[in-house]
Formats: structure tokens, C-alpha cells, sequence
């Protein structure tokens, strides 16, 4: 365990700032826990004073941390990244978008502190920016991630693996922020998807992962939140995983029986809901706007529209993580890293923990919990 007094010497800032947002706090907030001012809190996150030895103890014992956690690392993680892009942002507070940002940056500070353990792939995710008036940019993106990772035409295979071998960091989101949905952010040394526990669908799931790949390949400058970035991100994951040029001629023209028969067919093909197939027939003119809307009225009578039968039960799954974890040991690695034991073991697992404890943290309105609160601390 690091000493408040060493802590203090290589005391850095915005790790206090991940703690705090970690912990669902505000600078106000914590102030009032310390019985301190607001102004202090955040001259010690911008690095304008360093707290003393007794301070930072107090911050440790406050947001439940070592104090080694506000030590300086190899990375500065909060200046290499850049603000996720959530799929309804106006639905989810500014503290769970903080809080969502800062879990991530601490699944990215765990891959850095074990690299010196295991070699993970380096990062080769090809960059094309979007077009802000539209045109044919996101399936262009599309096209180039294809070509550049030597896809072979057709049906994708394990998506998550396809992203992990590209040096893309995938991992589960904690139990207590799973409603807040899946969102990516860019960073360094490696880019970021988290996902939602809640996600039990094979088939939706690896549509979420696309998505999200859409907007690391092309939104890495750009505002998150808008509609044309979150409409861009659907269009590239619908010819990431279904390319016209090789499904279009699989697609129905008429809905009957047979129609049916033929989606529930291409869904286990190639992997993807129904409900995306449909959107695919009508988007590339094998449906028309009649068929297509008739269509989804039957999913909806059918209680479909939430849940598709399907033959795969279990989503896919992260192996980059827990595979470094498995080499070396949880035990030793823990012990090394400047994360709590808990949220260490959630972001390295290859399930997602328990969604029994997922609540509607996020939500205007609604609480923000800790993800701190179990005080299991990490033993340094």
C-alpha cells in the first residue's frame, strides 16, 4: 500500500478527478465530505496546488482508493482522451456521462499497467473522418475497415475478437452504471468501447460493437451527442456487418412465409437481428416503405420487438484483458495495479458481472451510485 506522504510527492490531478467521478461526485460534493472548499478541490485536479500528505489521505479514505491511485502514471489518461460518444445523451446526466467517461479511462489505465505482462496487439484502426453534409462517407468507412483488416466477404466473424486484434479495448461496463448504454470513446495508448452488461443479445450486441467502431473510426474529432454522428455509426455498422454489394441479392422483395423464413435463415447467417435485416431490405430497395413498415408491425405483434428468438444464447464475449489476467495471475496483478480490486475484476472479466444490480443510475432525475462504495481497496 502507497503511503499518503509518497502519494503526495507525485501527486497528479486528474487522477483525483477520475476517483471523484468514479465515486458519482461533484467538486462540491467531495468539498463538503473534506470540509473544504470547492475551489480547493478543483485547484488540486487542474495541478494549480498539490494537496499535503494529510489531505490526500483524507481524499483516499473519502473516495474509498489507495492513495497510490492519485499517483502520476506512464500515461496521462485524461489528457489522451476525448469525450465518448453516448447513444442519448440528453437522457443521461452530466455526472453518469463523467462517471461512464472516467471508468473507461480506468479501463484503459489497467490494459497500460499490464502490458509490462503480456504483449496486446498494437492499434490499427483505420481513421476516416465523416462527412458533415452526409453523402456516402460512412459506408465508404465501412468499406476501408474491411479492406484494411482483410475481412472476407460475407458475414463477419467474432466481432469483438476482429476489434481486440486491431488493439481495441472492449470491456463490460460495471453492474451499477449498466443503464447507461454502450459508448467508445478514442485514447491512448489504445481506444476504449465499453459495454452494457444488460445486453443479453447475441445478434443486437455485435451491432453495438459496429456501431461504436463506427464512431472511433470516423467521429474521433468530432462533438459527441449529435444526430448525424449517431445516424452515420448505424449506417457503418449495417455495411460492416451486412455489405450491400453481398447481401443485398439475399434480401426479400415481397413478405410472406417464405419472406420469413429467409430473414430467420440470414439472421443466423450473418449474425444480426431481423429487425436490422428489414431496415437493410428497405435501405438498399429490395423492400418498399410499405412492406417494410407492415414488416415491423408484425415483430411488434409477435413481441419481437424487444426480444428475437435466436440460436446463439450468449453474447460475445472480451478475451484481451482476461487473457493477461489468466497468464499472469489476478492475484499479482491486482496487487500492481492502481485500481480497486473490485472494478479491476469487472473490467477484466470476460462476463459481465451481475446485472441484478444494475439500476437506473444515469437517468435525469436519478441517483448516480459509486462505483467505490464497496470499500474493497486495492492492497498495494
Amino acid at each position: 500500500m502507497t503511503s499518503s506522504r509518497a502519494a503526495a510527492v507525485v501527486f497528479h490531478g486528474p487522477r483525483l478527478t477520475m476517483a471523484r467521478r468514479l465515486a458519482g461526485l461533484r467538486k462540491s460534493d467531495l468539498a463538503a465530505q473534506l470540509g473544504m472548499s470547492a475551489t480547493a478541490v478543483a485547484a488540486w485536479e487542474s495541478g494549480a496546488k498539490r494537496p499535503a500528505a494529510a489531505t490526500v489521505a483524507r481524499l483516499a479514505l473519502s473516495l474509498r482508493v489507495d492513495p497510490g491511485f492519485f499517483e502520476v502514471g506512464p500515461y496521462d489518461i485524461a489528457a489522451q482522451s476525448v469525450t465518448p460518444h453516448f447513444r442519448s445523451p440528453r437522457s443521461t446526466s452530466q455526472l453518469a456521462r463523467h462517471q461512464a467517461l472516467a471508468y473507461g479511462q480506468l479501463a484503459v489505465d489497467i490494459a497500460a499497467s499490464l502490458e509490462g505482462h503480456v504483449e496486446s496487439p498494437p492499434v490499427a484502426v483505420p481513421v476516416v473522418g465523416a462527412d458533415p453534409l452526409g453523402g456516402d462517407r460512412p459506408e465508404q468507412a465501412a468499406q476501408a475497415v474491411r479492406e484494411a483488416w482483410a475481412m472476407p466477404p460475407g458475414p463477419a466473424g467474432h466481432l469483438i475478437r476482429l476489434l481486440e486484434e486491431h488493439g481495441v479495448l472492449v470491456v463490460f461496463s460495471s453492474p451499477q452504471t449498466a443503464r447507461v448504454d454502450a459508448y467508445s470513446f478514442a485514447s491512448r495508448p489504445r481506444p476504449v468501447v465499453v459495454l452494457s452488461p444488460l445486453r443479453r443479445d447475441y445478434y443486437r450486441q455485435r451491432l453495438d460493437v459496429a456501431h461504436e467502431l463506427g464512431h472511433l473510426v470516423m467521429h474521433s474529432d468530432t462533438d459527441p451527442g449529435g444526430r448525424l454522428a449517431e445516424q452515420q455509426a448505424d449506417r457503418f455498422a449495417a455495411e460492416l456487418m451486412m455489405p450491400a454489394a453481398s447481401i443485398t441479392t439475399e434480401l426479400p422483395t415481397l413478405m410472406g412465409p417464405e419472406a420469413w423464413q429467409v430473414l430467420a435463415r440470414l439472421k443466423e447467417q450473418w449474425g444480426v437481428p431481423v429487425q436490422a435485416l428489414l431496415l437493410r431490405a428497405r435501405t438498399v430497395g429490395r423492400l418498399s416503405e410499405v412492406s417494410y413498415r407492415n414488416a415491423m408491425s408484425t415483430l411488434t405483434a409477435r413481441g419481437w420487438r424487444n426480444a428475437e428468438p435466436g440460436r446463439v444464447a450468449l453474447p460475445e464475449q472480451p478475451s484481451m484483458l482476461p487473457r493477461a489476467v489468466e497468464q499472469a495471475g489476478p492475484g499479482e496483478l491486482i496487487g500492481q495495479c492502481p485500481a480497486p480490486a473490485d472494478l479491476f475484476l469487472a473490467i477484466t472479466s470476460r462476463v459481465p458481472l451481475s446485472a441484478e444490480m444494475a439500476t437506473d443510475t444515469g437517468q435525469d432525475g436519478a441517483p448516480v451510485a459509486s462505483l467505490l462504495d464497496s470499500g474493497r481497496r486495492n492492497q498495494r
